[in-house]
């Protein structure tokens, strides 16, 4: 085999396992009680593959042959008496009592459904239990198919680090005897909000990265949408799930107006709209109009879905519906009263009623003492303060926004704003 035949069979390997990853351990996960160990038995599977691919070639099916390694795995564990799960010994003595054969019964169970399975796992990896953190970096492991490196990477941090998270998340799902279940009856609505939270959380942080040189990393926002897809998919009726679905589509339709050609962000409304994605904002608002077709009241993500949608239909800056984004804030504000969803609501009031009602409300912020940790705060009263005339104000705004970044595309950009305000008061040079 030459390098490039072997170069070629390893991303086939590659992008098998990413696609049939979650699966994999989902089903496995059901048939042991444990997510590492369901991960484990995985990793046996895809080492299998290695082993044997390159002689034999990819087969036709392969997520169907990691299956059936990760099963046989499974069965000769099973056999030796090294998996004394309780869901194990009830389908051996269901077995023996049918007079089948322990592999059969096993094959069996574990052809069950993939899409309970796979719920099932999401409801694991993001349950409340663990950390952020550590919902994060398992959810993009199990889920999304990412190595630790990966996930290092994306998120800016060893990767020692997150292989820690994942192993303490692991035994901590373990220890908790945390059930591979979906929850049910109120439970299910509080454990749901955990679980678009991670994938939410995964999205921002590819949308707009906290920390860095680039400002958007577009491989965690596609990471995000599969995942709110899949997640969509499984529960239907859930009108929030389609919300998410339908405010990551439109965000992400921006990405590639959101910098220029040399990486620096450009604003929304400097943004070259033909360069929005036409095919995300048409999924985006076909999921909107799926959440809103429930019939329920609208939850947090679809209301941002909703304001995100004014921006999508409207071919120009200057034709924004701003009235109708304020009101958009104004119920968001009641069903997710936030700092955060606060300085938002100022934006759209400004842009609907001008910068002094926008100061207003920055200021009552600024005063409560909520938010003084957030650039976005002071960058955001430096540009009313900028609109309203009073530049030195702002220039010392956009100053210490610039101090608080950790993101070099943004402070770069504060920075260049604070200059300005400094030359058009005559206190800098062209």
């Amino acid at each position: 085999m030459t390098g490039s035949d072997s170069q070629e069979l390893h991303d086939a390997i590659d992008a098998v396992w990413r696609i049939e990853q979650a699966r994999l351990i989902a089903a496995l996960a059901r048939m042991t009680g444990d997510v590492g160990r369901a991960e484990d038995l995985a990793q046996d599977a895809l080492l299998a593959a290695l082993e044997q691919w390159p002689a034999s070639g990819v087969p036709n099916k392969p997520g169907a042959w990691l299956m059936t390694a990760a099963k046989r795995r499974l069965i000769d564990q099973r056999r030796h008496g090294e998996m004394a799960e309780r869901k194990h010994q009830e389908i051996g003595r269901d077995a023996d009592a049918r007079g089948e054969d322990m592999e059969d019964a096993l094959v069996a169970a574990l052809d069950d459904h993939v899409g309970d399975d796979l719920l099932r796992l999401v409801f694991a990896t993001c349950h409340p239990v663990l950390s952020t953190d550590a919902r994060v970096a398992l959810t993009l492991r199990l889920l999304g198919g990412l190595t630790t490196g990966e996930i290092a990477r994306a998120f800016l941090v060893q990767e020692s680090t997150i292989s820690q998270r994942i192993v303490r998340a692991k035994r901590t799902l373990s220890e908790a005897r945390v059930p591979l279940e979906v929850p049910r009856g109120e439970a299910l609505t509080a454990r749901t909000a955990s679980v678009l939270e991670v994938i939410y959380l995964i999205f921002n942080e590819g949308y707009s990265a906290t920390a860095g040189e680039d400002l958007v990393r577009p491989a965690l926002c596609e990471d995000a949408l599969r995942l709110g897809r899949i997640v969509a998919e499984l529960m239907p009726q859930e009108p929030e799930v389609h919300g998410l679905v339908a405010l990551m589509e439109i965000q992400a339709s921006r990405l590639r107006a959101r910098v220029n050609a040399s990486g620096e962000p450009v604003l929304l409304l400097d943004q070259d709209r033909s360069r929005w994605d036409a095919v995300l904002i048409r999924r985006g608002l076909a999921a909107l109009g799926r959440a809103e077709s429930l019939g329920q009241a609208l939850g947090p993500y679809a209301l941002q879905a909703a304001i995100a949608a004014c921006h999508a239909r409207s071919r120009l800056a200057s034709e924004t519906d701003w009235m109708r984004i304020s009101a958009l804030y104004d119920a968001l504000s009641q069903v997710m009263p936030s700092p955060v969803v606060e300085l938002n609501r100022a934006v759209a009031v400004m842009m609907a009623f001008g910068s002094a009602a926008g100061l207003e409300l920055v200021d009552a912020l600024v005063a409560s003492g909520a938010l003084k940790e957030y650039h976005l705060l002071y960058s955001v009263r430096g540009d009313f303060l900028a609109k309203l005339g009073r530049l030195d104000e702002a220039r010392v705004e956009f100053e210490r926004a610039a101090s608080m970044t950790r993101n070099e595309r943004e402070r770069a950009l504060m920075r260049e704003r604070a200059a300005a305000c400094l030359r058009l008061t005559g206190g800098g040079t062209g």
